[in-house]
């Protein structure tokens, strides 16, 4: 093999706050090659895009997640102790807790709580004179999911809550103030779930049976020891905080309808309801839009590579947003278009939106399934329960902000409330969304890092 390319930079550390998403596919563009060597932080790294690249790096228990990140991402994303920064066998332990939150019922349960949610706040948004989306799903979703769990906020706490998930989301791409913020309000986020997890142990807090907030709560790891209440309090935070992200999905969503017109038209005909085209619209959603731009390791035991010497502890950053955009994967790789997930052949490497690897023994996400449901939930209701118009506003998306969304955060205006035959029948659909489901995760396809 040739010597792997090499970035002339002497450290790219700004190059990358600079370039964000576009930072490895720049240089696998001007390079022309698929993987590089570069400097961040003063430490080398190997950049990796594309399906061959993902397949290595999720080999199960060939990477660790431990250095692998900057601390005030880890903190915000991951936090010391989660099931992200375990390998091996105490992962996998650790990984069936989340497995056995994410069955077909429970997913069910959320998206109908969230349609709940949704139908109510709709009320309010009719007599108000603009609404900001994103806004406006963080709070949803926030409270969605906080009820789903087990627990019960008031409005102020829901307020409260909704912000320091939010900021933590925000800040976790960031350096300077937004990152600041975001560990500022992570603090308060886990002094609170820290002592609902003491009081559920001790018995002052009754939640539901089987809720998210009892199992976590009583889970023992492969020692039988129950989790470390701050452990305990980091992983239930991690179902809290990812689910709360799932409103920039949404969001998007909502810019694709309003950017592609032809796509809602064929969303809201007979035709889309009697084929997979929602699901295609939000795959496409989750390809084309950035969520965050790459996913790092460190080799836990070493390997050979394309005749490439990978020693252990060398950090490797596998580029999420370029393999989604690859023109050798993907035609016309920047153009929005939902049918290519028809003929797509469900490869487990070559679209990556949050993640790849098997659910069990790698590091996917448990939630990829529950992202998938509440984002086609949203957008059945954005189609069918409700009209709005979009007033003028700042659409754009900087691609040098981590992690992306619109300017304006997506605004509406004269909101109403639609009666329609069409409005999702959530019982009846969590059924079929329970055997795909069941069908994916036995496959390995795709995924979600949490």
């Amino acid at each position: 093999m040739k010597p792997i390319p090499r970035d002339k930079a002497l450290d790219s550390t700004l190059a990358l706050l600079r370039e964000a998403y576009n930072f490895i596919p720049n240089r696998c563009g001007r390079l022309r090659t698929d993987m590089f060597e570069t400097r961040l932080m003063g430490q080398k790294v190997i950049c990796v895009s594309g399906e061959a690249g993902a397949a290595m790096f999720y080999q199960p228990d060939r990477f660790t997640r431990k250095h692998a990140l900057p601390p005030t991402a880890l903190l915000l994303l991951q936090d010391l102790g989660s099931v992200q920064l375990l390998d091996g066998e105490a992962h996998r332990r650790r990984k069936q807790m989340f497995m056995a939150l994410m069955r077909p019922e429970r997913i069910g349960s959320l998206t109908q709580m969230f349609a709940e949610q949704w139908h109510q706040r709709l009320r309010q948004w009719e007599s108000a004179e603009q609404v900001v989306l994103h806004h406006e799903m963080e709070q949803l979703l926030c409270k969605s999911v906080c009820e789903w769990t087990g627990l019960s906020l008031t409005d102020a706490a829901l307020e409260q809550r909704t912000r320091e998930f939010s900021a933590m989301i925000d800040g976790a791409g960031a350096v300077g103030p937004r990152s600041w913020r975001g560990m500022r309000l992570r603090s308060r986020t886990e002094d609170w779930i820290r002592s609902v997890i003491m009081m559920i142990r001790a018995g002052h807090m009754q939640v539901p049976d089987d809720s998210a907030a009892q199992i976590i709560a009583l889970h023992r790891d492969a020692d039988g020891e129950l989790l470390d209440n701050a452990v305990a309090a980091v992983e239930l935070i991690n179902i809290l905080r990812p689910t709360v992200a799932v409103a920039r999905y949404i969001t998007f969503a909502a810019l694709a309808l309003h950017r592609y017109p032809d796509v809602r038209a064929r969303l809201l005909s007979a035709q889309s309801r009697e084929d997979d085209y929602l699901g295609w619209f939000v795959q496409e959603v989750r390809r084309f839009y950035p969520f965050f731009p790459a996913v790092g390791g460190r080799v836990r035991e070493e390997f050979t590579w394309r005749g490439l010497h990978f020693a252990q502890g060398t950090w490797v950053l596998l580029d999420i947003y370029g393999t989604n955009h690859d023109p050798h994967l993907w035609k016309d790789p920047q153009t929005f278009r939902p049918e290519r997930f028809r003929d797509w052949n469900a490869s487990p490497h070559n679209f990556i939106p949050q993640g790849d690897g098997d659910f069990d023994l790698g590091h996917r996400c448990a939630g990829e399934w529950l992202t998938i449901e509440l984002v086609k939930t949203a957008t059945r209701l954005l189609l069918f329960s409700m009209d709005y118009d979009v007033p003028a506003q700042d659409l754009r998306i900087d691609m040098s902000r981590m992690p992306a969304i619109p300017e304006s955060r997506f605004v509406i205006s004269q909101v109403r409330h639609v009666f329609s035959t069409a409005e999702p029948v959530m019982e009846a659909e969590s059924g079929l969304m329970g055997s795909q489901a069941a069908q994916g995760m036995e496959s390995g396809r795709s995924g979600q890092e949490w």
